[in-house]
């Protein structure tokens, strides 16, 4: 018995020292400077660069973002940030952007946030406005150089490895995606002469109908009771006193 206790508390302890060394190699390696989320392609949206401090004993004070020199974007407005000062650098294109009925000569190439600090064990977010996304590209590619307060500088701009394998350094990349078809509610709410499809409201409203019904079903039959229960005690109070009085 004691044997087997042993061998268990070994398992135990085998297992966690892997499990601990599982997850020290996994932590830095999903740490970095990312894009979460998808955009259309084609389209106007809201993305954000998700920035973890990586350190513990240095915070990171700077952050440098370099826009994809392939695909420039006629619009790129930054969010301001709470405690860090934003400067965005502009230069001419090569060819001209038209959009929207406009010409556009130059485009935003590079943002830079300082000023603030995000401590270790903390991360920042730091929101873009951005478009009119290409549409003959599957994602933008955002180089990033994440400064810390010891003066060492992060350089996110590797290149993404075939088979999926990620780099080093990742550079962020924004995924991008086909426009979606209209909404499904929309399709749906066309009237089909056939009766193959129906609104999801026609439906609401049939269900609350049908309710509404069987409410009232309840509500006569009840009535109907209580007058006949009322009719049967008048003519039982009446045959009581006759009796009495005979």
């Amino acid at each position: 018995m004691n044997t087997n206790s042993a061998r268990l508390r070994r398992l135990s302890v085998a297992g966690s020292l892997a499990v601990g060394a599982t997850l020290l190699l996994a932590g830095p390696a999903s740490a970095h400077v990312s894009i979460p989320g998808t955009a259309e392609k084609g389209g106007y949206g809201t993305i954000a660069l998700k920035v973890p401090n990586e350190k513990d004993d240095a915070s990171t004070v700077k952050l440098e973002v370099t826009l994809d020199p392939k695909h420039p974007l006629s619009s790129v407005m930054p969010q301001p940030v709470p405690g860090w000062d934003v400067k965005v650098e502009k230069s001419k294109l090569d060819k001209p952007l038209q959009t929207h009925g406009k010409t556009i000569t130059e485009a935003v190439t590079k943002i830079t946030w300082s000023g603030g600090k995000i401590e270790p064990g903390q991360f920042q977010q730091f929101p873009l406005s951005v478009g009119q996304l290409p549409t003959d590209a599957d994602e933008l590619v955002f180089k990033a150089l994440q400064t810390y307060s010891d003066d060492e500088v992060v350089r996110w701009i590797d290149p993404s490895k075939p088979g999926g394998h990620e780099a080093e350094h990742p550079a962020p990349t924004l995924k991008l995606v086909e426009k979606t078809s209209p909404d499904h509610h929309d399709k749906n709410a066309k009237s089909d002469k056939n009766g193959d499809a129906k609104d999801d409201t026609d439906e609401a409203a049939a269900s609350d109908s049908g309710d509404k019904d069987a409410s009232d079903t309840t509500a006569r039959v009840l009535g109907i009771v209580g007058i006949v229960v009322g009719v049967a005690g008048a003519a039982f109070g009446i045959v009581a006193g006759r009796r009495r009085n005979a």
